[in-house]
């Protein structure tokens, strides 16, 4: 016995495991959760991103929206990517066409 062999142990190798009953049932989990990951997560992101393009795009002088912060008033003006409101008599801002959330149904800032 050397002195290596106090120290260090020998390896010794160990049997090669049983082959898997098909190369492509082992990616069957994994592609399953992308499947659902998809369905669950990206479609619908991407579903509410497209409505709110096209709902920006739509904008026009009289509707009603919300913005990010809350504001709630009637469009003045639509640039290329900004927006005027009205939130009060003579009181305008701006704000940026991709803050607008929401428009809501005519009538609806009067009421409140």
């Amino acid at each position: 016995m050397s002195l290596t062999d106090l120290f260090i142990s020998n390896a010794h190798a160990q049997a090669a495991p049983a082959a898997e009953a098909g190369g492509l049932a082992g990616f069957l989990p994994l592609f399953l959760v992308i499947v659902v990951f998809y369905f669950l997560i990206l479609r619908p992101q991407q579903k509410r991103s497209k409505e709110q393009k096209a709902m920006i795009s739509a904008l026009q002088k009289g509707d009603e929206i919300v913005v990010a912060g809350g504001l709630l008033g009637r469009v003045v003006k639509v640039d290329e990517n900004y927006v005027s409101i009205e939130v009060a008599d003579g009181v305008t801002v701006q704000a940026q066409k991709s803050a607008v959330l929401t428009v809501l149904p005519k009538g609806t800032v009067k009421s409140l």
